[in-house]
């Protein structure tokens, strides 16, 4: 909880930021402000943290801020209608690679707080996985305004390896329109580069899973 609270603070202070930022921007391009233009600045000031501030109680209610497993597929849609902003990882206890994307979205859950992250059980839900048509494990579901928007499937937008960074999946979420990002989306963070070996492909492949089998 304290560390829910922390990251609520620093959220604020980082809107603040940006508020005053946006704001001194546009003060500068008065030539000669008023006191009445640096009033009416002001108050659209303290209206942007009051809206910032009301989001993030809205958002901390809804459970934003945790990484949660769904119960089931009922959950799944209550949660795309009740948060605007979701990521849910289609996940199966017997592939490994899901236990990668649990590491990272338990991180990015803290880091956006606008966001929903969530993770359902596909073998549990195979009502809601042959609805979407999840084929490959893992798979994020990117959901905006109860619409899926886009998917990461497998580990082929993220380089094609195990151990790429969580600022890279954070990059391709911002892509997809389901986080805030204040980085360059044009060009990706980074990719670390891996001699591939006849061994470490072929691993490669044995480990994106398919339910087709």
């Amino acid at each position: 909880m304290e560390e829910l609270s922390s990251k609520l603070q620093k959220s604020l202070v980082n809107t603040a930021q940006a508020i005053e930022e946006q704001l001194d921007a546009e003060l500068k391009k008065l030539d000669k402000p008023t006191e009445d233009d640096l009033e009416e600045i002001r108050k659209r000031r303290i209206e942007a943290m009051k809206h910032r501030q009301k989001q993030l109680m809205e958002w901390r209610q809804l459970g934003h801020g945790e990484y949660e497993e769904l119960k089931d597929e009922k959950e799944f849609f209550d949660v795309s209608k009740k948060s605007q902003l979701v990521v849910c990882h289609f996940y199966r206890d017997s592939t490994p690679r899901c236990q990668i994307v649990d590491k990272h979205l338990n991180m990015l859950a803290k880091k956006h707080l606008e966001t929903k992250f969530c993770k359902i059980n596909a073998e549990k839900s195979p009502f809601l996985a042959d609805r979407l048509r999840i084929k490959i494990i893992p798979t994020m579901a990117l959901v905006k305004s109860s619409k899926i928007i886009d998917y990461i499937i497998g580990f082929t937008d993220l380089g094609g390896i195990d151990d790429f960074s969580t600022e890279l999946l954070e990059w391709r979420l911002a892509k997809g329109h389901v986080i805030e990002y204040s980085g360059d989306l044009t060009h990706p963070p980074e990719v670390k580069k891996k001699v591939l070996t006849k061994k470490s492909i072929r691993d490669s492949q044995l480990s994106d899973d398919s339910d087709d089998d």
